[in-house]
């Protein structure tokens, strides 16, 4: 009986540890997992986690697509980016819409960007000109 108690608990202890979720972002204190920078900027800023749950913070975009290329995505359970015109605020990055613009400066000068909607990267496209890109697009663009 003592037993079952005991991998009850060590099963349930577990299960809570491995949660697929993103980890608050805490610009200013956080370093980029990729280059070390300090995360500052809530426009740019990207994260994915594993599906053990173990979240990795980029300071830029271009920093997280970079490091990707060294990671086994089978083991990637969440993509997120911040949307540029919700600061802060995370996305799923497989949804978002992206551009390449000079327009908009990132922290690491690949001009890359995220938007919720296409709508959104639309309009940016119309001020800013540059190059959109999907989710699968960009991936393509980053191999």
């Amino acid at each position: 009986m003592r037993r079952k108690v005991l991998l009850m608990v060590m099963i349930g202890l577990l299960s809570l540890g491995c949660k697929v979720e993103p980890a608050p972002m805490q610009y200013g204190s956080d370093s980029c997992h990729f280059c070390s920078m300090t995360i500052v900027d809530q426009q740019h800023a990207a994260q994915f986690v594993t599906k053990k749950g173990k979240a990795f913070k980029f300071d830029a975009m271009e920093c997280m697509m970079n490091h990707l290329k060294q990671v086994d995505s089978s083991e990637v359970g969440l993509y997120l980016v911040n949307d540029y015109h919700a600061p802060g605020e995370l996305l799923d990055a497989t949804q978002a819409q992206y551009l390449i613009s000079k327009g908009i400066p990132s922290p690491m000068g690949e001009f890359l960007t995220a938007f919720a909607s296409k709508e959104a990267v639309n309009a940016a496209f119309e001020e800013h000109g540059g190059e959109r890109y999907s989710w699968e697009e960009l991936r393509n663009r980053f191999n």
